[in-house]
């Protein structure tokens, strides 16, 4: 993270029915879209950016949200039964074979990439996650969102070395 020399920097937060998908405008420091994209349609935009049909000859990195790379993925609960144990460990499969199917796409067209650890649940939503408000608040981003787009938006924010300030008066 940090500094970086790419003119765009996309975030994709990986999800077996719509992928977040968010890029951001190194030389304008802006988040400039947020998007929820369907596996086909994310791979159609992934060979856009290949080809130089999407962004040109700006030079891009894609980051992808790795799950598998954390130590442990425990998403159960105290009182979930071996069925719904179960149904969340097959859904949390589904969910990081999209990403390492993404991962093969971009290293198939050369679209320079990395995967990393999702980012820490630091947030007032759910789970800890971010909340619209707390996304505009550090992005400026105002059009509507769900929670796969504003994970890819803060990665994207995040991995462009942009800060993530929120004044003690912004009220959340």
């Amino acid at each position: 993270m940090g500094k970086t020399n790419f003119d765009i920097i996309i975030g994709i937060d990986p999800d077996v029915d719509r992928n977040g998908f968010a890029v951001v405008d190194m030389h304008n420091r802006q988040l400039v879209e947020v998007l929820a994209l369907t596996f086909p349609d994310l791979l159609d935009t992934l060979h856009d950016i290949s080809t130089g049909d999407l962004y040109g000859n700006y030079s891009c990195r894609v980051i992808v949200e790795a799950g598998w790379l954390n130590q442990g993925n425990w998403h159960v609960g105290y009182r979930d039964s071996k069925a719904v144990a179960a149904a969340k460990g097959n859904n949390a499969g589904r969910n990081h074979e999209v990403g390492r199917k993404i991962i093969e796409m971009c290293q198939h067209w050369d679209v320079e990439h990395r995967a990393v650890k999702p980012l820490n649940k630091m947030w007032q939503g759910k789970d800890r996650k971010i909340t619209a408000r707390e996304l505009n608040a550090v992005t400026g981003w105002k059009a509507r969102t769900n929670q796969e787009m504003r994970d890819a938006a803060l990665l994207a924010w995040t991995w462009a070395g942009l800060p993530i300030r929120i004044s003690k008066s912004t009220s959340l």
